[in-house]
């Protein structure tokens, strides 16, 4: 099946205000700048996001963030976004912060079809205890906060201890980025781009892949494939100046040149 699509404004077209986004990239190594450039430019909004992190404040999901697209956020870090900090502790934006790797497989969970795990990460915090604020009052003052979750003993490896439970995130679309894509969406990300990628394109009921190279079935050697495409729905290929077009968060040189 050709699942290539003419734009990137016809492969977000359908995404309603309300819906749930699983975002692929790290800070802002890997993220699907042209599909969420299109989106800023419908009127979609309410929108719940689930990435690692929500981009900066002129790139990426930053744009989306600073008009007010953003209801919700299920991210691992805030990052280089003052914007985001700034909508958090001033309770304009729910946050739910959550350890790296438990996001990690709570997507990867999602596309697996698993609903839930135990992990030991959060044992004995407000991750797994309850009490992290996912929203502030505009006095500073905690207006929502999260649930106990459920913690189990397990006898793991000759050790026992408890484990939180986590549920799994199934997310209405998944948004990333590849370095190359077929017409039948299997996709192979470059280096580092393979972060957050796969498991946001696992998560998506209906995922969306910007590709920087659109190349004939066929053309990928099935060894080097990092995403089957039964994971992919949409492929828009970029043009050169696209896939070229990217921000590098911070610059470090070395002797200061």
């Amino acid at each position: 099946m050709d699942k290539v699509v003419s734009s990137a404004a016809e492969a977000v077209a359908d995404i309603p205000s309300g819906a749930s986004l699983a975002v692929g990239g790290f800070g802002l190594c890997g993220i699907p700048s042209v599909l969420i450039q299109a989106l800023h430019q419908t009127d979609t909004t309410d929108l719940e996001v689930i990435s690692n992190n929500c981009g900066v404040d002129d790139w990426g999901l930053g744009i989306l963030l600073r008009d007010k697209r953003i209801r919700r956020i299920i991210a691992s870090y805030v990052g280089e976004n003052k914007e985001f900090a700034r909508q958090y502790l001033e309770g304009e934006l729910e946050v739910e912060l959550t350890p790296q790797g438990t996001l990690a497989e709570k997507l990867r969970a999602g596309g697996a079809g698993i609903p839930a795990f135990y992990t030991a990460t959060g044992v004995g915090t407000q991750i797994g205890d309850g009490g992290m604020p996912w929203r502030y009052a505009a006095d500073g003052s905690v207006a929502l906060a999260s649930p106990a979750k459920e913690t189990r003993d397990f006898d793991f490896r000759g050790t026992t201890k408890p484990y939180v439970l986590e549920e799994s995130i199934v997310a209405d679309y998944g948004l990333v980025r590849a370095a190359k894509g077929d017409r039948h969406g299997n996709l192979v990300f470059n280096q580092a781009a393979r972060n957050f990628n796969p498991l946001c394109a696992m998560s998506g009921t209906i995922t969306i892949a910007e590709v920087e190279e659109l190349v004939d079935p066929g053309d990928l050697d099935p060894n080097e494939i990092h995403l089957p495409g039964i994971y992919v729905h949409r492929v828009v290929a970029l043009t050169p100046e696209q896939a070229t077009d990217k921000r590098i968060e911070k610059t470090t040189t070395k002797d200061g040149h």
